[in-house]
């Protein structure tokens, strides 16, 4: 038999996962990477900024991203990563960029130098088992 979380250990999970970007002095960032990398600034091609606090309380094991502010002036490259920093750059969890199918998808994952990076919506979820 798995083991099976409540929808209220689902919920403290997410919440404890997501607090963790709210971690330092000031807001927490996502950085779309042309690689895998848990080192801020390493492989970036574009940096978002979250709201602070980043995400509000979860629901069914699901928390939802505040407002993410759009980095105006991309790095450039192909984003196939993501990483989620707090404002300290420790790393809080990583997932993979696509436009389908992925932890994050955009519309196109080639990135020109100085674009305009956005992301509507942001969910991270913690699943039941």
């Amino acid at each position: 038999m798995s083991i099976t979380l409540s929808t209220a250990a689902r919920n403290a999970a997410a919440d404890a996962v997501v607090d963790l970007i709210d971690a330092g002095a000031s807001a927490g960032t996502i950085e779309l990477k042309s690689a895998p990398s848990a080192v801020s600034g390493t492989s970036e091609v574009a940096t978002l900024t979250f709201s602070d606090p980043a995400f509000g309380a979860a629901a069914n094991g699901t928390a939802t991203a505040s407002a993410i502010t759009s980095d105006t002036d991309a790095t450039g490259g192909t984003a196939s990563d993501f990483t989620v920093f707090d404002s300290d750059s420790n790393p809080v969890f990583q997932g993979t960029v696509g436009t389908s199918g992925a932890d994050l998808n955009l519309s196109s994952v080639g990135i020109g130098a100085g674009d305009t990076v956005s992301v509507s919506s942001f969910t991270y979820t913690q699943p039941a088992s």
